[in-house]
């Protein structure tokens, strides 16, 4: 079978693929879509990233294509509908570490703005910093702090037992309530009370039509003006431009964000604001889940290789 890698992978994971006729894009700069229908031809299989957008011209142009294999637990970068009707298997890559690393990054996001980190080294770099004073760089301390968290899946729940830990009180809005984190000390409550009562507001529900801008400039204008709001779960469950807006009003304290509505892009006026903490996408950015999402990966192929129906196919 000729395989086609779109972007650079673990070495780990490239060679457990040596059995295979593969053509690799040894980079991390993103190939345009003209370059991803040239490089397929001929080619049966594609490992791709979750940024790269596989549609149904590329499905039709790749004439070959018989399994996508797209290194990421999401896949709505995919027409997987199209596939299904091309007779094309789509599969994803979950990975049991990308929750823990994304619920460790968004409290590295929350601490950072907490604690207004990144301002406060902007300034030392730039010769501010002239010693210890009593009121230098105030931030404010996470415990005692209402924390609420949209969407309590494995993200979320990994999240709020790091704020339990903090001494945060955590509420959470979702489509089921969860018995297993309620125990623990977490709260269930409606939306508009996560928007009223929430000191930090943390995203991490997946994304489907129907959530599409659901924080928009109504949920920001309901929340605290002390109120600061992550997102680590999908871009397109804001509306950016009303985010930006309600910063600029001073209607919430505070953002830090590591996904975006039209991403790669960002919207322009967040960047130079000093209360926004921005990560490149960074939530499951470590070592160990990026691994598990290769190996899943390989372990579509081989399934699939062997006449099964391959263990994480989503079609």
């Amino acid at each position: 079978m000729k395989l086609y890698i779109a972007s650079r992978i673990p070495e780990s994971v490239l060679e457990r693929l040596k059995g295979y006729d593969y053509s690799y894009h040894d980079s991390d700069i993103p190939l345009t879509k003209e370059e991803i229908i040239e490089r397929l031809s001929g080619k049966e299989a594609l490992i791709c990233p979750l940024s790269d957008k596989i549609d149904a011209e590329i499905m039709d142009r790749a004439s070959d294509l018989k399994i996508i294999l797209n290194y990421g637990a999401g896949f709505d970068n995919i027409d997987i509908d199209y596939a299904k009707e091309k007779g094309i298997v789509v599969c994803n890559a979950p990975a049991p570490s990308s929750a823990v690393s994304t619920a460790e990054l968004t409290f590295l996001l929350m601490l950072a703005q907490s604690r207004r980190l990144l301002e406060a080294e902007k300034d030392l770099k730039s010769g501010g910093f002239r010693g210890w004073r009593p009121t230098y760089f105030l931030g404010r301390e996470l415990r005692g702090k209402t924390l609420g968290i949209f969407g309590m899946g494995n993200i979320g729940k990994n999240l709020a037992k790091r704020a339990l830990a903090f001494e945060m009180d955590v509420i959470y809005h979702s489509r089921h309530r969860k018995d297993d984190i309620e125990q623990l000390g977490a709260r269930y409550v409606d939306f508009d009370a996560l928007l009223a009562e929430s000191d930090y507001i943390s995203l991490h529900s997946a994304f489907a039509p129907e959530l599409k801008h659901r924080f928009d400039a109504d949920a920001f204008a309901a929340m605290k003006k002390t109120a600061v709001f992550i997102n680590a779960a999908r871009g397109p469950l804001i509306d950016e431009a009303a985010l930006a807006d309600a910063l600029e009003k001073g209607e919430i304290a505070g953002a830090a964000l590591d996904v975006y509505e039209f991403e790669p892009k960002v919207t322009e006026a967040l960047l130079d604001m000093d209360n926004v903490t921005l990560a490149p996408h960074l939530g499951n950015a470590t070592v160990e889940a990026r691994l598990e999402m290769g190996n899943a990966c390989v372990d579509n192929l081989e399934d699939f290789m062997r006449g099964e129906k391959p263990r994480n196919q989503v079609n």
